[in-house]
C-alpha cells in the first residue's frame, strides 16, 4: 500500500498536512478503531517531530475521532451509532432539496454518463469486486449531485464527503448480498430520464435509508470486535 503520507508539503503547517493525512486514514479504516496511536512511531512513519503530531492528534480528539485514555494513550474511536444517524441524516435532508434541480438540470449526455458507470458497476457485481464496487457506487451518487446547482447545499454535502466515503465501503460488501440495492440505481438513471422527480424521491429516499440502516449494523459489528479484540498495540497500517 502506497504511503499516505508521502505528500507532505510546505504548502502547509507540518501539523496541519499530519492532521488531514491522519484523519482522512481514520476514516477511510487505513488506521483501525481501537488502534493506539504511539506518538514516536507514528512521528517516525511520518518523518515529522512529536511536536506537531501531538497538536495534530489535539484536534483529531476535539473531532471525536481519538481519545486519551489513562495508561493506554491515543486510541481511535470507532464510529458511534449517534454519529452515523447525524451523517446521515444531513446527508439525506440535503440530497432531497437536490433532487428538483437535477431533474431540472440533467441532460442526456449526463444520462449516458451515468449509465456508464452502471455497467461498470454490473460487472464488478458479477465477480464480486467490492473494492471496485465501493468506488464506482459513490462515483454514482455523486454524479447525480453534481448535476445541481445549487452550490451551497452541495458544500454541506462536500463536507460529510469523507464520511460518506467510508460508510459506503463499509456497506458495499452487503449490497453486493443484496443485489436489490444495485437495481435501485438502474432505477434512479431511468427516473432521472423520465424526469419523474416524485418517483425519484421516493426511490433515493428510501435507498439512502436503507442504507444507513445497513451501515448502523456494520459499524454493531465493528463495535463489537473493537470491544471483544481490545486496543491494537501496533495497527496494520504501519506494517509493510
Amino acid at each position: 500500500m502506497q504511503e499516505p503520507f508521502s505528500d507532505l508539503t510546505q504548502n502547509q503547517p507540518i501539523r496541519e498536512v499530519a492532521y488531514e493525512q491522519l484523519k482522512h486514514a481514520i476514516i477511510t479504516g487505513q488506521i483501525e478503531a481501537g488502534s493506539r496511536i504511539v506518538e514516536t512511531v507514528y512521528a517516525e512513519y511520518l518523518h515529522i517531530s512529536r511536536t506537531p503530531l501531538r497538536e495534530a492528534l489535539q484536534k483529531l480528539e476535539i473531532d471525536g475521532l481519538v481519545e486519551y485514555k489513562p495508561h493506554r494513550g491515543v486510541i481511535v474511536k470507532a464510529f458511534t451509532l449517534s454519529d452515523i444517524e447525524e451523517i446521515y441524516i444531513i446527508r439525506n435532508a440535503m440530497m432531497m432539496h437536490l433532487l428538483p434541480s437535477v431533474v431540472e438540470k440533467v441532460t442526456e449526455k449526463d444520462i449516458e454518463q451515468l449509465r456508464s458507470i452502471l455497467t461498470q458497476m454490473d460487472e464488478a457485481m458479477v465477480i464480486e469486486d467490492a473494492e471496485s464496487l465501493a468506488v464506482l457506487n459513490r462515483k454514482f451518487h455523486r454524479g447525480i449531485e453534481q448535476l445541481s446547482d445549487k452550490h451551497r447545499i452541495l458544500h454541506v454535502i462536500d463536507s460529510q464527503e469523507e464520511y460518506i466515503k467510508r460508510f459506503s465501503a463499509m456497506t458495499i460488501a452487503s449490497v453486493i448480498r443484496r443485489t436489490n440495492a444495485h437495481k435501485e440505481h438502474h432505477q434512479m438513471a431511468d427516473l432521472l430520464e423520465k424526469r419523474d422527480l416524485e418517483g425519484l424521491m421516493e426511490l433515493t429516499r428510501h435507498h439512502l435509508e436503507e442504507s444507513k440502516t445497513t451501515c448502523l449494523e456494520a459499524v454493531r459489528n465493528q463495535n463489537r470486535r473493537v470491544e471483544e479484540e481490545g486496543v491494537k498495540s501496533k495497527p496494520a497500517f504501519l506494517e509493510k
